[in-house]
């Protein structure tokens, strides 16, 4: 068995150990991002089970696995096209205390293996996050905490603070790193416009001729989209994603996460295609 498959496997026997669950939610999605010269085109699966202990404390359990392959302009990038595929392995586990009626602490931590074809241990990252939730007034909340993320393109700590409400039908969150407003006119329609900073990193199997110091993939953006969801039945749920990726950085970086060659790949549209499944 090949290590890839392996730690599949332990993640989701480790996963599916937990028992009373009271929530299940399993969602796969197809994203498109065509640029100038690089097309980017990602798989995403993944598996949420969410239980409420107690009347103060729940816990929720999230495996995702994700595929990146990416096409270059042949004449463009002739020596980085074996630079073509990547993936993404995060379990993330996350309790929620209610301290009181206002006020919730948000706990989570976060695995992640990223890695291009090989796996190994030098793959494996430790993120996770910190939050207070303070409800202001009956319409207002604060959320405040620290995280630390892959937003930029390489893990580090970073600040999050934003405020939410609901006005009639509509979520309100405006902050960083996470802003969003989400609109339902009935039970089975939920439309959403959001803008999302986000990134990741991946482990190279080995160096690149040209530039041997070359550990990581490296890449950012600010995503702005405007989504929709479809209720089927009860259980099922369809969405539809189209936007635009802004200040788009994809780089090869040294192990210490300074820039070797930008690939300048320039901004570009975002269509998304997928399904849930809630019980």
């Amino acid at each position: 068995m090949k290590k890839k498959d392996l730690v599949l496997v332990l993640f989701w026997i480790s996963f599916l150990n937990m028992k009373a669950q009271e929530k299940l939610i399993v969602d796969f999605n197809l994203k498109t991002e065509p640029t100038e010269k690089i097309n980017f085109n990602e798989t995403n699966t993944g598996i949420a089970i969410y239980k409420k202990i107690d009347d103060k404390n729940e816990i929720t359990n999230k495996l995702e696995y994700t595929n990146l392959k990416i096409k270059y302009d042949a004449q463009a990038y002739y020596d980085f096209e074996n630079l073509n595929q990547f993936n993404q392995i995060q379990n993330k586990f996350e309790i929620s205390h209610k301290i009181s009626e206002v006020t919730k602490l948000n706990f989570s931590v976060k695995p992640t293996i990223n890695f291009q074809q090989n796996l190994g241990i030098s793959d494996v990252s430790l993120l996770g996050s910190f939050q207070l939730k303070q409800q202001l007034t009956s319409k207002i909340g604060l959320n405040i905490g620290v995280e630390r993320s892959t937003i930029f393109g390489t893990p580090k700590f970073i600040p999050t603070l934003s405020f939410y409400g609901k006005i009639n039908q509509t979520n309100i969150l405006i902050g960083f790193p996470d802003s969003a407003i989400s609109y339902s006119n009935n039970e089975r329609n939920k439309f959403s416009v959001s803008n999302n900073f986000n990134g990741n990193f991946y482990h190279l199997d080995k160096s690149l001729e040209s530039y041997s110091n070359g550990t990581k993939i490296s890449t950012s953006q600010i995503t702005t989209a405007f989504e929709y969801e479809r209720n089927m039945d009860k259980n099922w749920f369809v969405n539809f994603k189209a936007g635009y990726d802004f200040n788009k950085q994809y780089d090869l970086v040294d192990e210490n996460n300074h820039k070797l060659y930008d690939f300048n790949s320039g901004d570009g549209y975002i269509l998304s295609i997928g399904i849930k499944y809630k019980q």
